[in-house]
């Protein structure tokens, strides 16, 4: 956290970080569910609209079963409002573009200005002047940027719709934006999913990242439909997350720290287990109408961590969940 500003960082903020970590342990060790700490690290979602069309997104493939809509912005500052004092990173996106929200910037600037540290995760094609000019505005202190491909026919593959010369403009754009004001924030990284299709442009998007100076993350992806996207996988087995029967190769934790320290909120209010959680099937509590801490430390949500402990492998949503391998550059 070093690379922020001390600002977003508190006595009370670390107090409640070693909380969190000491009942976590202590719950696997006890093999009960204690948590006596607050979320220090959230999730929200401004938005499940996308303008793309990607193979492998819920929203992109017409897969997912919710309703598309906002959140509404008196809603994220009773949240806000209710956690500042614990939360110390945001991470402002779940499903959809959060560009298509009206108040995304407006969403970052009341976080930035509750001292938490914003983040979010676009698929870059709303990076014009003026809003790059909003971002730096904003607070945000980091954008990660999905480009898949070094060229609009590899980049298309899997994000239908894209186009890879307006998010390359983008990225030129807020690199110059950055530079006319001065500016240190946000933190530009580069996503790059290796797929089978675009495994062959691994070194051409290394010299893309460095020729901007940015920084550049290959990362496996993820794949839930193998009917119809097995050819996704890439024969480079470093990049698979799989093995030759579309089981993922790693080893899956038995336990997991993400619900003892990350709250994850959708735009309806809804909170729920993590961000693998695409179709919310696992909701303990409405933010629009309970409190925040209370849905945190609520019989429904420590119910779930209590079958985390024991059981993990037979939850669902876990079965898939997988960071993957993260190479960054």
């Amino acid at each position: 956290m070093s690379i922020y500003p001390l600002k977003y960082i508190s006595l009370k903020k670390i107090v409640n970080l070693v909380k969190v970590f000491a009942c976590y342990y202590l719950s696997i060790l006890l093999r009960k569910v204690i948590v006596l700490g607050n979320p220090y690290s959230l999730t929200t979602e401004p938005t499940n609209k996308c303008n793309l069309q990607c193979l492998e997104c819920p929203t992109g493939n017409k897969s997912s079963t919710r309703t598309k809509g906002d959140i509404d912005f008196e809603n994220y500052k009773n949240i806000i409002d209710e956690v500042k004092n614990f939360v110390i990173y945001q991470m402002i996106y779940f499903q959809g573009e959060p560009f298509l929200n009206p108040d995304f910037f407006k969403l970052i600037k009341y976080a930035d200005q509750n001292k938490i540290i914003t983040s979010t995760s676009t698929n870059g094609h709303f990076l014009s002047e003026e809003n790059c000019h909003k971002i730096i505005q904003s607070g945000l202190k980091k954008i990660l940027i999905s480009l898949d491909g070094t060229n609009q026919k590899t980049y298309e593959k899997y994000r239908i719709g894209g186009d890879f010369e307006k998010v390359t403009k983008g990225i030129k754009t807020l690199l110059e934006v950055k530079k006319t004001t001065k500016s240190k924030f946000p933190f530009i990284n580069l996503q790059f999913l290796v797929f089978k299709h675009n495994q062959h442009q691994i070194k051409e998007i290394k010299q893309l990242a460095k020729s901007l100076g940015v920084k550049l993350e290959l990362k496996s992806a993820q794949v839930e439909n193998f009917q119809a996207n097995s050819e996704l996988i890439p024969s480079i087995k470093k990049f698979s997350r799989y093995d030759n029967f579309f089981h993922i190769k790693s080893k899956l934790p038995s336990k997991c720290i993400r619900i003892w320290s990350t709250l994850v909120v959708s735009w309806e209010g809804k909170v729920v287990s993590c961000c693998f959680d695409k179709n919310l099937k696992h909701q303990f509590g409405n933010t629009r109408t309970q409190s925040v801490l209370d849905i945190w430390k609520s019989n429904e949500f420590n119910t779930f961590r209590k079958n985390i402990l024991i059981h993990r492998k037979k939850i669902l949503i876990c079965s898939n969940c997988s960071e993957g391998l993260r190479i960054n550059y």
